[in-house]
């Protein structure tokens, strides 16, 4: 049988989930039916592993990329960056163009690789499909970008129900893309060098830093709690903590002057509540380190791959939202419609009051994962939805 000859273009290179969640679908896939070639655009720690399989894996930091916002100001910064960048990626298109030529899907795991995308369907015969991995709202620009994608790919993959929703929404379109949760390692990990070993309850937090996702809100939960006298609470935090100068309020002024999230805790008077891990290769050993994992993001999406990670180690996560597929309130963790230091500081409390609870909350969101993020079953999905592509 003739081997399926898929090109997949990955933005982050090991550095994010996208990333992540590529490298685990390919892990588990039929590569027996596949003739992978794999794409990065960032030099990472996921080319040893993609090569470990035997997977061809090259280096393009060339690949153009760029995705809506929801500030309409920041966009128009964003696509005259964008601009520039695609005038550079002259070479690099020309590349994929011969790339493409002997591909039967190019598969763009991004959809900040939509403009590329658009460009490359009336030049290719190959298959074009797209991992949605966000929601995008709240602008001209986001709604332009969904109509894109919309009316250029042949095949979409969703991670959850949401991101289909939110296309059909603005597009006013039934949309048949296929929905595919992530998949995510279930093996039991060391715990990370860096983290303290003492008896404190430590919660991680896998994010960089970003308004959207909140990371600032884990300095007014700190708060909440000391004010309680509970310094038994350490937060660890991954990631990069780099703060843009457009931010409102104190993490704004404090970015003006040229300083970052771990700075401004120690501005606080919060430095012994927290540790900057800064950007980790294995952050499975982080949660192996931690005791609960927060995620108090302001878009209501508590379905990320860090959620996902922390409830595979078996841990209880707390997050702000209302869809309840992975963080059941009471069940894996502890899910907040609305934000709110105080309620999140008692969640924790509860938790580090109660190990029984702890455990009973990580085994339920082990479970949970098991079943919903089967690596052999997400990655054939996969599978299956390239081929019927072809096949179309």
């Amino acid at each position: 049988m003739k081997k399926l000859r898929v090109l997949c273009l990955d933005i982050e290179g090991g550095f994010g989930g996208s990333s992540r969640s590529l490298y685990e679908s390919i892990a588990h896939i039929d590569r027996t039916k596949l003739d992978l070639s794999i794409w990065c655009k960032a030099a990472g720690p996921i080319q040893d592993k993609y090569r470990n399989l035997g997977a061809t894996v090259t280096v393009q930091s060339k690949m153009p990329k760029v995705s809506s916002l929801p500030k309409l100001s920041r966009n128009i910064i964003v696509y005259l960056r964008f601009i520039s960048d695609w005038v550079k990626s002259r070479y690099f298109r020309k590349k994929l163009l011969e790339a493409s030529r002997i591909a039967d899907v190019v598969h763009f795991n991004h959809e900040s690789l939509f403009w590329l995308a658009r460009w490359l369907k009336p030049r290719t015969n190959a298959k074009l499909s797209m991992h949605i991995r966000t929601n995008l709202y709240g602008t001209i620009f986001c709604r332009f970008q969904i109509r894109c994608i919309a009316k250029t790919m042949h095949k979409l993959i969703f991670i959850t129900e949401n991101e289909r929703s939110t296309l059909e929404r603005i597009t006013g379109l039934p949309i048949t893309g296929n929905i595919i949760h992530n998949i995510v390692d279930l093996k039991q990990h060391k715990p990370h060098i860096l983290v303290p070993s003492d008896d404190r309850f430590k919660v991680a937090s896998l994010s960089n830093f970003a308004w959207v996702r909140g990371v600032d809100r884990c300095a007014e939960i700190a708060r909440a709690l000391k004010d309680q006298g509970r310094n038994d609470i350490l937060f660890i935090l991954a990631g990069n903590m780099y703060m843009p100068r457009t931010l409102p309020g104190p993490c704004g002024r404090a970015a003006r002057e040229g300083k970052k999230f771990d700075d401004f805790i120690t501005e606080c008077g919060l430095s012994d509540m927290f540790v900057f891990l800064g950007h980790v290769i294995d952050p499975e050993n982080v949660l192996a380190s931690c005791n609960a994992l927060i995620k108090p993001t302001r878009e209501s999406n508590p379905w990320g791959r860090d959620i996902l990670e922390g409830l595979a180690a078996g841990k209880p996560v707390i997050s702000v939202g209302t869809y309840d597929k992975f963080v059941e309130d009471g069940v894996t963790g502890f899910l907040n419609h609305d934000f709110d230091a105080g309620a999140v500081a008692a969640n924790i409390i509860s938790l580090a009051d109660n190990p029984v609870l702890e455990k009973k909350m990580g085994a339920a969101g082990r479970k949970r994962v098991a079943e919903l993020c089967n690596g052999k079953a997400r990655a054939n999905e996969l599978l299956i939805a390239w081929q019927s592509t072809v096949a179309g």
